[in-house]
């Protein structure tokens, strides 16, 4: 078989996405849409998201650096509150789906995450997602974060696979790019089934 692994985003893939939350906290604060994203978006490898999922920045740092960054966009918005926002809820289609295919495939997880978020996730059912993964690399860990292709390669080498062996998922075009650039195959996740489905679909 082509396959030997098979690797995922956490947030967004097994979880719900954290920008269904973003919009809902726009919407009751009054601010427009998606300005959450738009403010993480620019100046992706240095600004204060990208400090703080590398784990170079600490929590206050982050709220003060992610402040001036909105206040440079005309709006009030503390990193701390977006931080509360972070944690999504289990897909349990996903982790049934995990479970599925533990016993005849490598799995791998790659994690974008802060430190703050990953000491408060310590619920039953992400513990429970976690741990049936074969290896897991936290960005705030590592001290890198995607779409460094060094932390995909981290997963291969941990997985003791090669790109070409690996089924990469995520939410995010920008995370999938450089994995397909690694060699792997990806699946932009949209609709959880959908995505299962894709899976199935390879591992015919």
């Amino acid at each position: 078989m082509k396959y030997k692994a098979i690797i995922w985003d956490f947030g967004g893939v097994i979880t719900s996405s954290p920008f269904e939350a973003f919009n809902e906290f726009e919407e009751e604060n009054g601010l427009p849409k998606d300005i959450i994203r738009t403010i993480n978006s620019e100046n992706p490898d240095m600004n204060a998201w990208a400090k703080f999922e590398s784990n170079s920045i600490t929590i206050d740092e982050f709220n003060d650096l992610f402040l001036d960054e909105a206040k440079a966009k005309g709006f009030d918005i503390k990193g701390r509150d977006i931080i509360k926002l972070l944690k999504g809820s289990i897909r349990k289609n996903m982790v049934s789906f995990l479970r599925e295919l533990k016993s005849d495939f490598k799995l791998g997880c790659i994690t974008n995450n802060v430190k703050s978020s990953s000491e408060e996730n310590t619920d039953n059912e992400t513990k429970e997602a976690m741990s049936i993964f074969d290896h897991v690399i936290e960005s705030s860990i590592v001290g890198i974060r995607k779409p460094n292709p060094e932390i995909y390669m981290m997963s291969c080498d941990a997985l003791n696979v090669s790109p070409d062996q690996c089924i990469y998922l995520d939410d995010l075009g920008i995370n999938l790019k450089p994995a397909r650039e690694l060699g792997m195959t990806t699946i932009k996740v949209i609709q959880p089934e959908d995505a299962i489905q894709e899976v199935r679909n390879l591992l015919k």
